[in-house]
């Protein structure tokens, strides 16, 4: 008789439960089902999901391709039990990435890995990343679900996200023509989107507040706690700013701001000889930025280069076109901000300049 024969043992007792894992993915089905659009309306379930370019209405394609996690926010999920909106967030920070190079997000596929499966939280995960996929009009066409006792404790669990767009060859983002005098305009972001939360943890750790407290810094929120507003899903800028790219021609250029702030993210769409001067005194940074840094005792430059404080997406526009484009985004329902425009920029000189003052 074998040693496995006499032990009895199963991948069960080791800690995976095959049958949990199948319980979820028909908790999902309905999720992932409403997600399809032209070119994906597969089930899950395959060894690879499909997708079909020609039926999605491209014809010479290029194809872009995004990850993201959500960082240390699972964390504030994981202890506030609160995981109907971190799949958002997963969405947010891929398709966000593909939409400033003027890719349409197609589909979307997801890696959820934790110690031990709970069907329901699983399947509350994935019907935010169902919901973020409908915003981003992506179809989510596969993932995968890991349970791996022994690398993730009790109730911990991460994530992991992966976006390919795309875009007709020859209109692709930034464009070639940025120019001194063109115009920085600023979209606002929903909150603290998912970057910067390690610091956010440490600082709540600082207050002495429980999740559950009050929110101490919102007006208008009544009732939220402080997990609520920490907990507010990235915003998704795919939808209108496609439109807008297409029915304006007007953006040259488009930055997501993301871990690193204004100094990090917008030079990344500049040319060398150019930097973006911003006055921060346009900036209407939402409440929570100003608890954070009163509560942290955090500098306004150490707060810009770690947080979007209140601007999620820039866009740079012609200045003959600020307007219009401007009107054109808010229509779409975007907040927008003339944040500063294009100047030259010497060698060895910062990318982004600042004048004015952040209201912290």
């Amino acid at each position: 008789m074998s040693q496995s024969e006499q032990n009895g043992l199963t991948y069960s007792d080791a800690g995976v439960d095959i049958d949990a894992g199948n319980l979820m993915v028909e908790k999902i089905k309905p999720h992932v089902r409403s997600t399809r659009r032209p070119g994906a309306d597969g089930e899950i379930g395959g060894f690879g999901g499909l997708f079909d370019l020609k039926a999605a209405g491209f014809t010479d394609p290029v194809l872009v391709a995004a990850n993201d996690g959500v960082g240390t926010k699972l964390k504030i999920a994981i202890d506030a039990d609160k995981h109907d909106t971190v799949g958002i967030d997963l969405v947010a920070m891929c398709v966000n990435d593909l939409v400033v190079q003027g890719a349409e997000p197609l589909f979307f596929l997801d890696y959820f890995a934790t110690g031990k499966l709970d069907p329901d939280q699983g399947a509350s995960i994935v019907a935010g990343i169902a919901a973020g996929c409908r915003d981003a009009g992506c179809a989510l066409i596969g993932g995968e679900t890991a349970e791996m006792p022994g690398m993730y404790a009790g109730g911990d669990y991460d994530l992991a996200g992966f976006a390919v767009g795309a875009a007709e060859r020859g209109q692709l983002l930034p464009a070639g023509d940025i120019a001194e005098g063109d115009v920085i305009l600023g979209l606002a972001s929903s909150g603290v989107h998912s970057n910067g939360y390690s610091l956010v943890r440490k600082i709540v750790g600082l207050s002495g507040l429980a999740w559950d407290a009050p929110a101490p810094f919102e007006a208008g929120t009544e009732g939220a706690t402080l997990a609520d507003v920490l907990m507010t899903p990235t915003r998704i800028y795919v939808k209108p700013l496609l439109k807008v790219i297409r029915e304006t021609g007007g953006i040259k250029a488009l930055a997501h701001i993301t871990g690193g702030g204004f100094p990090e993210n917008i030079p990344r769409v500049l040319p060398k000889h150019l930097a973006a001067e911003i006055d921060l005194s346009a900036v209407k940074a939402p409440a929570v930025f100003s608890w954070l840094a009163r509560t942290g005792g955090v500098a306004a430059t150490e707060m810009l280069r770690t947080f979007n404080c209140g601007v999620g997406m820039i866009a740079v526009v012609p200045a003959d076109r600020a307007d219009s484009v401007t009107a054109a985004l808010v229509a779409e329902g975007e907040t927008v901000f003339r944040l500063g425009r294009m100047i030259a920029r010497n060698a060895g000189a910062p990318g982004v300049v600042y004048e004015g003052t952040l209201a912290l």
